[in-house]
């Protein structure tokens, strides 16, 4: 169906799950997160607006979660898929958090997500609470079944320590992970795997677990490719899947080194700021912006499903899509490596 600024063919790649589920994601996927709220308020208006730009240039994946905007982020994408075939658009959201009722000045992430219901977030990645994280999924969404199931945040950035994200791992895969499985096996989940922001974790969780697919966010860029020492090829052998979030690392790759940039949701350092200047200054070399060429890195890695930047507005989500469409000198990434600026075995588009 045809959309607002559509022009753009965006691909699909296949992808077969476990359970024999077979999956197409296309190449820029839709992350939800800025329906949350997340950073500031945006009207009913704004996020339809966003969310039909985005179909409209061709988007058929989207990811959401409770947690952004506390509830808010699924309900909102409710009544825009409701009109939309089920069969058109696979959609994904996250379990390991329950939303509480709550007095409003006890809201969760009052800093993060602004103007959403009064609701406070409980890890728990048991058995019964993934079930239950789920059916409320369902409930607020609008679906009769979510295609891909994600934990959320079995990690050390978000629990704080080792010792922390070692009990939320042990408590996710003797609960959690086995409900996730014989969901998978009735059919009435098509895939499932983790959302996180360490490949280390990730790679823990792949080799521990019949894992399908895992969102890993902000740590396959083009400034950091670790994810290339062992988890990533790991994914190939295994024929697991990986969406790539914060392609942008937090913002610093979309914005440049600009006074200021975020780097993984915090000001960059003098580090990073110097090496992304370094990696813009080759782009700029070859006529490439350097959000361009960020955006199509990852997704030359032969174990990545989906590319998914979030879109704080319709014009976002438009330029998302015209910049995946560049095409973009070989030489360009041929000079990031012999500068040291990329790793040498890092897939590159052709």
């Amino acid at each position: 169906m045809p959309g607002p600024g559509i022009g753009h063919s965006i691909r699909k790649r296949k992808f077969k799950a476990r359970g024999g589920a077979e999956l197409a994601f296309t190449e820029l996927g839709f992350g939800a997160a800025p329906l949350g709220n997340l950073y500031r308020p945006m009207t009913e208006k704004e996020a339809r607006a966003t969310l039909d730009m985005a179909w409209g240039q061709g988007c058929r994946y989207y990811d959401t979660a409770p947690l952004y905007g506390l509830g808010l982020s699924e309900t909102r994408i409710n009544g825009f898929l409701r009109a939309k075939p089920r069969d058109g658009y696979i959609l994904s959201t996250k379990v390991g958090r329950l939303l509480q009722l709550c007095p409003p000045a006890e809201r969760s992430r009052p800093n993060a997500f602004f103007e959403t219901p009064s609701r406070k977030e409980v890890f728990d990645y048991s058995r019964d609470g993934v079930l239950r994280s789920i059916e409320f999924s369902l409930e607020r969404l609008g679906v009769d079944q979510i295609d891909v199931v994600y934990a959320h945040d079995v990690d050390v950035f978000t629990h704080g320590s080792a010792e922390a994200a070692d009990a939320r791992i042990r408590e996710f895969m003797t609960g959690g992970y086995r409900a996730l499985s014989e969901l998978r096996e009735q059919g009435a989940i098509k895939a499932f795997g983790a959302g996180i922001n360490e490949w280390q974790i990730a790679e823990r969780l792949a080799r521990e677990g019949d894992f399908d697919i895992f969102l890993l966010a902000g740590r396959y860029t083009l400034l950091e490719q670790e994810a290339l020492t062992s988890f990533l090829p790991y994914c190939v052998e295994k024929h697991i899947g990986v969406v790539v979030g914060g392609p942008f690392n937090s913002g610093i790759l979309a914005t440049g080194p600009k006074n200021g940039a975020f780097y993984n949701y915090a000001p960059a350092s003098k580090e990073i700021l110097d090496r992304v200047r370094a990696i813009e200054t080759v782009c700029k070399a070859h006529g490439v912006k350097l959000a361009e060429a960020a955006l199509r890195f990852p997704l030359s890695h032969p174990a990545i499903v989906s590319v998914i930047p979030g879109g704080q507005r319709a014009s976002e989500v438009r330029r998302n899509a015209e910049m995946l469409s560049v095409k973009i000198p070989p030489a360009l990434w041929r000079d990031l490596k012999a500068q040291g600026l990329l790793r040498a075995d890092a897939p590159t588009p052709r």
